[in-house]
């Protein structure tokens, strides 16, 4: 209606200023409701095709939606495993710090594997004070041998000393006797300087590597106790948290709740028409009003445009995809940020909104080489945004009319 009467102005009522004080034709004399097309035909039919043009052009350079909201983030409650609630530390709509504890599961199994963890690291090192007892009984044991050994070679060699000087004194019997005895404690020996060297090793190797596994299992038992208790990743509130303890929850099939944090980034996203594909970009001025906020308009920027269409989407599965199916269009979804701090003050998340983006000319308008058809209608381009500006400001003082009376509030 208002591009209507804009181009009224310059074409109806022009014509029929020509009419009444150029050709002297009066209302309700020649020109009536009967002869208004005969005598204004070719202003009418001007405004017609200047509206249409008008409308055509300001909805492509300017795109127009009420396809906008006020999206928020939210983080949804879950724990890492199934579990039986056991205890509950906050209730609904209550608003929780960063790393506070929401709710515990039943933890006796946990319990009862970090308990064995620890039994296994104290095992562990009762068997080093163990292993270490034996290392000194080893050395008692190699000087042991050591003295054995010791003896038994001086008493071979006293007598081969004997037979060397007698013959008939010591038997050839007796010395190989004592020679045998000389490599049996020569073997103990060996054995007991070998079991030293495997107490060594023990102690130095296998013991650190078998604690290393217990500490490693000890603390894999105590993440999975903490996990038990299901903390909050974010400051926040909390929506529909409704657990209750001996409540069965299941990552898989029930979340236990949603928190909505308090550093959610509020923006909007808008669909766009199709067919402004090629008009919308980053960094285009849009404004914005939103039912939440009533007669303030929200000066914005688009800050990304996404480059495909939701509704053409196939995921795989095991059926055939019908295009009957997505016959429905899609929009052109497009992210807007407001263009100032503190601009969404009181709009709550989730609102509503209407939003118009508008196409800038300005770089090219200000190059050398653009010519002079085209500089015309770039500036033309660019000044009706201004009609479209005017409506999204009707829509703003309409809105609360719309909603609380002509919806059947």
């Amino acid at each position: 209606m208002l591009e209507f009467m804009i181009c009224s102005m310059l074409t109806i009522f022009p014509d029929f200023l020509f009419r009444r004080y150029v050709q002297g034709k009066r209302i309700g004399r020649e020109i009536n409701l009967y002869s208004m097309w005969f005598e204004l035909r070719w202003g009418i039919t001007a405004c017609v095709i200047l509206t249409l043009s008008l409308i055509t052009l300001i909805f492509y350079y300017h795109p127009a939606t009420k396809n906008v909201t006020a999206v928020f983030r939210t983080v949804t409650i879950l724990p890492e495993s199934t579990g039986r609630v056991a205890e509950v530390f906050v209730g609904t709509n209550e608003k929780v710090a960063a790393g506070a504890p929401l709710f515990r599961l039943d933890n006796t199994e946990q319990q009862a594997a970090l308990e064995t963890a620890r039994r296994r690291v104290a095992e562990i090192d009762a068997e080093t004070a163990v292993a270490q007892t034996e290392l000194a009984a080893a050395d008692g044991m190699i000087a042991q041998a050591q003295g054995a050994y010791q003896q038994a070679l001086d008493e071979l060699n006293t007598q081969v000393e004997l037979n060397r000087r007698n013959p008939n004194v010591v038997a050839r019997r007796e010395i190989e006797r004592r020679q045998v005895a000389v490599d049996g404690r020569n073997g103990a020996l060996a054995a007991a300087v070998a079991n030293k060297q495997t107490l060594q090793t023990k102690i130095a190797s296998l013991l650190p590597a078998q604690k290393a596994s217990a500490e490693a299992a000890l603390a894999q038992a105590q993440v999975e106790l903490d996990k038990t208790i299901v903390r909050a990743g974010t400051a926040g509130m909390l929506q529909q948290f409704a657990l209750r303890p001996g409540d069965i929850v299941n990552p898989m099939i029930r979340s236990a709740g949603i928190l909505v944090p308090d550093d959610r980034r509020i923006g909007l996203i808008a669909g766009f028409g199709q067919i402004e594909a090629q008009v919308m970009k980053p960094g285009m001025i849009a404004e914005a009003t939103c039912v939440g906020k009533p007669f303030t308009i929200i000066p914005m920027v688009v800050t990304e445009v996404q480059n495909v269409i939701a509704t053409g989407q196939i995921r795989p599965t095991d059926q055939l995809a019908d295009v009957q199916q997505m016959s429905r269009a899609g929009t052109l979804t497009t992210f807007l940020e407001p263009l100032f701090d503190g601009q969404f003050t009181g709009i709550p998340p989730g609102s509503s909104c209407i939003a118009n983006a508008y196409t800038s000319n300005h770089d090219e308008l200000h190059s050398p080489d653009i010519s002079t058809p085209r500089w015309l209608f770039l500036h033309m381009v660019d000044a009706v945004g201004l009609v479209h500006a005017m409506i999204l400001r009707l829509q703003a003082l309409l809105l609360p009319v719309q909603t609380l009376v002509l919806t059947g509030h």
